[in-house]
């Protein structure tokens, strides 16, 4: 049976408003190292992930290539491209990358990743893996924690879903990189129609709208943190201190 072959596309385009920041979120020093580095380095030294595309915003290819993917030597990064004004632009721009470069077939899998989430782990990857090479389709999520409101324009309360019913959705999401590729050529075919896609907030959504395709949830981590807001740089710290430690243990 021929080897799968497995792409991450990293996501580092976003420029985090809420960061209260000059620096966009994903190039913040994280413990003397950009935030965007951490999550490269897991895919660099996962024991199954064979290439890496790098999608960027526009006027930061050149910082990418030389501060971060040269000289933290990730060698599998393949490819530093630019973004789009959003983020399933980018991800469309990183799939149609893979296309160009032609190392994916009908046994490739994509692995869409934030850059603003360092903390994700190969122990999370191989979940991701084992899931999308048995579903076609799967995002790590975890239940929540909190419950949720759904609110009216004027910030009434107008209904409380049931919390057991309600998973928080992380990345990286995972497809058959076939599957992912025919839904956002559908997608982008659709926007060129005049439809509004403004509500589409992951990729999961784009290949349940656009092939009709089932996502897996499979088991996210808690520690998986988006960057966000300030406070997340502390716990993101917190967490990579503890895993070190972990580390250093064994």
């Amino acid at each position: 049976m021929k080897k799968s072959r497995h792409i991450a596309i990293v996501l580092a385009g976003g420029r985090g408003s809420r960061m209260n920041s000059a620096v966009p979120k994903q190039y913040i020093m994280l413990m003397d190292r950009p935030v965007l580095s951490y999550s490269l380095e897991c895919m660099q030294n996962s024991s199954f992930i064979d290439d890496i595309i790098l999608v960027c915003g526009r006027d930061d290819e050149e910082f990418c290539r030389h501060d971060i993917v040269n000289r933290y030597n990730f060698t599998k990064v393949c490819s530093v491209i630019p973004g789009g004004e959003e983020r399933y632009d980018s991800v469309y721009n990183g799939l149609a990358e893979i296309e160009r470069l032609a190392i994916a077939d009908e046994y490739s899998y994509v692995y869409i990743h934030d850059g603003a989430r360092p903390c994700i782990d190969e122990m999370l990857l191989a979940e991701c893996r084992d899931n999308v090479q048995k579903y076609g389709a799967c995002v790590p999520a975890v239940p929540v924690k909190d419950t949720i409101k759904i609110v009216d324009n004027d910030g009434f309360c107008v209904d409380t879903p049931p919390r057991s019913s309600l998973m928080a959705v992380q990345t990286p999401q995972c497809f058959r990189y076939k599957l992912a590729l025919e839904a956002y050529k559908s997608m982008n075919d659709a926007r060129k129609n005049g439809m509004d896609i403004r509500t589409i907030t992951d990729d999961a959504m784009v290949a349940e709208r656009f092939t009709g395709a089932r996502v897996k949830l499979c088991r996210g981590s808690y520690t998986n943190i988006k960057i966000t807001t300030p406070e997340d740089m502390d716990a993101a710290e917190r967490i990579i201190c503890s895993n070190l430690q972990k580390i250093e243990k064994i």
